[in-house]
């Protein structure tokens, strides 16, 4: 015998009734965030590492860390992110509960579409996640920490201290072909054409801490070229050696007595004299003195350049990460958000296609606001993915209403309350 049609006075429920389901249902999202928090909270430091690891990437390599301003900040940190990764894993705990409390306002076909809405909703906010991690905060990071000015004189300084390392090398085991033949390298990539470009000539080192930098990195410069002198000449070359040390210590007393002009004379005097130690190779010499001086113009400009340095706490930084994680998993849910709210008749596609331009300025304003540089390329990577959910969102709405209109009156079921 067929079963017994259920009318829609069977479905319906008190306020009250209501309220005690929604209860319920809470009370079981947040024993999975709790349980699942807790198990996250033996892997919290592994999972801090992870998600620091964008920061961590945009910082300049000598002060890639994070600090902390209290004792106990670093344990509120671990306690934060096991209830975050809490609430992240509860994810599908969650949407099971959102289609238990509406599906008895659903048609009898669309209370099949659970396990779609958990999957599909599941994987979105992971979609959403994964976007955010991988596209927006390294850009993001990059943007708000590293000029790109000072990130190319960087590099072009760091290759020059590997190959002047090396240079130093060579000339230690007196192989002054090898050792000039890196010099001249190294100065020639310092002094090409393009972004970063470092020349010799002191590029206008006239500030006074620019200048400072300048003259300690020649004379650090200047001891490395003597070490390596005397372990590739040895006995030989002691008594040059003596001499450009003398002027060495009267640069750094001139130094010492802020008269940086005459410092750096003494230092250029200094390493004039090593050509003494060959006197067939003073070019070769000259090389590796132009390499030292180059490289300490090229110290001393990203040292002025870099007159802010950033100190950016643990907390803080988590905080920031994990508010764009959670935005971009809810703007990839917006889809599914509509398409419920759709079929539990909240929202019609007609309302929505004709608020699409309304929709857009308030894409634009919520990506503005989340958003915490003012570059246009991070503003797109947070509005772009907004907007085309939102217009996802429509399309599944319409399908919802278009499906309804065509299925047949005796397989509808009972109608949503």
């Amino acid at each position: 015998m067929p079963a017994a049609a259920v009318t829609p006075d069977e479905y319906k429920m008190s306020l009250f009734e209501h309220l005690a389901e929604l209860r319920t249902r809470l009370m079981r999202v947040v024993i999975a965030v709790v349980v699942l928090g807790a198990v996250s909270l033996a892997f919290a430091r592994e999972i801090y590492g992870f998600l620091m690891r964008p920061v961590l990437m945009s910082l300049p390599a000598a002060s890639a860390q994070l600090i902390y301003t209290s004792a106990i900040e670093e344990l509120n940190v671990l306690m934060k992110i096991g209830l975050y990764a809490g609430v992240f894993m509860s994810t599908p705990v969650l949407l099971w509960q959102i289609w238990g409390f509406i599906s008895p306002g659903l048609y009898d076909n669309e209370k099949k579409l659970a396990a779609p809405f958990i999957v599909f909703g599941t994987l979105a906010f992971v979609a959403g996640a994964a976007f955010c991690y991988f596209a927006l905060l390294p850009q993001m990071f990059s943007f708000l920490l590293q000029r790109e000015d000072v990130a190319a004189i960087t590099q072009r300084i760091d290759t020059a201290k590997l190959r002047e390392q090396d240079a130093l090398r060579y000339l230690s085991l007196g192989d002054l072909d090898h050792a000039a033949a890196l010099a001249r390298t190294a100065v020639g990539d310092l002094e090409a054409a393009g972004e970063g470009r470092t020349t010799s000539d002191g590029m206008g080192v006239s500030l006074l801490p620019k200048r400072t930098v300048d003259v300690t990195s020649r004379l650090e410069g200047l001891g490395r070229l003597v070490d390596a002198t005397r372990a590739g000449f040895g006995e030989s070359a002691r008594p040059v050696l003596s001499q450009v040390m003398a002027k060495r210590l009267e640069a750094i007393a001139a130094y010492g007595l802020g008269d940086l002009d005459k410092a750096q004379g003494l230092a250029d005097e200094g390493a004039a004299l090593l050509a003494g130690v060959v006197a067939s190779r003073t070019a070769d010499f000259a090389e590796l003195w132009k390499l030292e001086r180059t490289v300490s113009v090229g110290v001393a400009t990203v040292e002025s350049m870099n007159w802010t340095k950033p100190m950016l706490s643990m907390s803080e930084q988590l905080s920031l990460v994990l508010v764009l994680e959670l935005a971009f998993g809810l703007i990839f849910e917006l889809p599914l958000v509509m398409m419920v709210l759709g079929m539990v008749g909240l929202v019609k596609s007609s309302f929505l296609f004709k608020y699409q331009r309304h929709a857009l300025v308030v894409c634009l304003i919520a990506a503005a606001i989340l958003t915490p540089t003012g570059d246009a390329v991070n503003l797109a990577l947070m509005a772009g993915p907004m907007l085309l959910c939102y217009e996802l969102g429509v399309v599944l709405v319409w399908v919802v209403e278009k499906r309804r209109r065509g299925a047949p009156a005796d397989a509808t079921g009972i109608t949503p309350t």
